[in-house]
């Protein structure tokens, strides 16, 4: 792990090969405490970040991703759905990569990145694929699981890394980078005490086709990424979803 910013504490790690976690320690106010905000920046011919991260973060973050590649070499801003920590810089970042262009999924695009973004956004549709060069990512569309019409990850196929938004959320900021250990208790306690889950019918046909994809590391966007059988962990959380 390397520290970015000594004050902030804002760090990066590779969690997979040409894939690192940028993460930000905060200390959240209402009763919430310590936290972290993750990004994840693919490097590639065409290299994209995940999350922006929120609009008064973005100087960490530009910095942290300047400490791996030259921050115009940025090719597209992606992020899960519309919400400040996934794309509050949104517009900083495309000021400061003039080719890159916002990633979303299509219900995204429609009912909001095309008006609230400065350049217009590439919309994936479901299930479709993108190369970057040695990586290749697919969206999948995934609403209102955990929150928000437009939500969805995306699937790196080469390492098998599920970009995964806010499923998983641990609370905590000294977290290790990534890990083997359960993450699945702490999440499920942080789930309960601040439930940001819509609960939608479809949620057990959500996961099990991402379960489906047989990851093998979760980048979670709050706390530690995590390495392992990533399929059985998403089939168990939609067992404790359907109590």
């Amino acid at each position: 792990m390397t520290i970015t910013n000594k004050q902030s504490g804002t760090n990066v790690h590779e969690i997979a090969a040409g894939i690192y976690r940028i993460n930000t320690p905060v200390l959240i106010a209402g009763g919430l405490g310590e936290f972290s905000f993750n990004q994840y920046l693919i490097v590639d011919d065409e290299p994209l970040l995940f999350h922006t991260g929120p609009r008064r973060m973005f100087p960490l973050v530009r910095e942290a991703v300047a400490s791996i590649l030259p921050v115009d070499r940025l090719q597209h801003i992606a992020f899960s759905h519309v919400e400040a920590d996934e794309c509050g810089s949104l517009n900083q970042w495309l000021a400061a990569a003039p080719h890159s262009s916002p990633l979303c999924g299509a219900v995204a695009a429609l009912v909001s990145i095309s008006d609230l973004a400065d350049r217009p956004p590439r919309a994936l549709a479901d299930g479709e694929a993108l190369s970057l060069g040695k990586h290749c990512v697919r969206w999948f569309d995934t609403p209102h699981l955990p929150h928000a019409w437009e939500c969805g990850f995306l699937m790196e196929d080469s390492t098998r890394t599920l970009l995964c938004g806010d499923l998983f959320t641990q609370g905590g900021a000294e977290l290790p980078p990534i890990t083997e250990a359960d993450i699945l208790g702490p999440s499920e306690a942080f789930r309960r005490k601040t439930d940001y889950f819509s609960h939608t019918k479809n949620a057990h046909a959500m996961l099990e086709r991402l379960a489906s994809t047989e990851p093998t590391t979760l980048a979670c966007m709050h706390g530690s990424a995590w390495h392992g059988d990533g399929g059985k962990l998403l089939r168990a959380l939609d067992e404790l979803l359907s109590l």
